[in-house]
């Protein structure tokens, strides 16, 4: 039997999640075995023979647990085929293809501690309710 890939993710929001679905279904159309988890669901990574990992941005930087996890398990992902893909509300301003070469810089940590085979960039999406702070609500409906 192939071994599984995993396609794990960083979310505060959702929709890096989502996003981390519809990778997973495509894999799966093509016939693959698919584990789809939130990175901090993840102990181990000895019974996947690929990983595909994800975050969410948020002040320019992936999320501190999907660097965390990255840093966790830099042996191992250096040994197996290994994707990123990130979610960034910046992609989605008018022009967002503008923007990319600046958000895929923002990778540079990721790319540090381990080299991806290939990368995803993808427009965020905002539920304006489910950001915590009143003051960073209100800088968003301002932008």
């Amino acid at each position: 039997m192939p071994a599984q890939i995993l396609v794990t993710y960083a979310s505060r929001t959702g929709f890096t999640a989502g996003v981390a679905e519809a990778i997973g279904k495509t894999l799966a159309d093509l016939g693959t075995n698919v584990v789809i988890l939130p990175m901090e669901d993840v102990k181990d990574l000895a019974s996947y023979g690929a990983v595909v990992a994800g975050s969410a941005i948020q002040g320019a930087k992936w999320l501190p647990e999907a660097i965390r996890f990255i840093q966790t398990h830099q042996s191992i992902l250096a040994k197996r085929p290994f994707a990123i893909f990130t979610v960034c509300m910046t992609l989605t301003m008018k022009g967002g293809e503008k923007f990319h070469d600046g958000v895929s810089k923002w990778l540079e940590p990721v790319r540090s501690i381990v080299k991806p085979l290939s990368e995803g960039l993808f427009a965020g999406a905002l539920d304006i309710r489910k950001i915590p702070s009143f003051g960073d609500r209100i800088k968003f409906r301002n932008s």
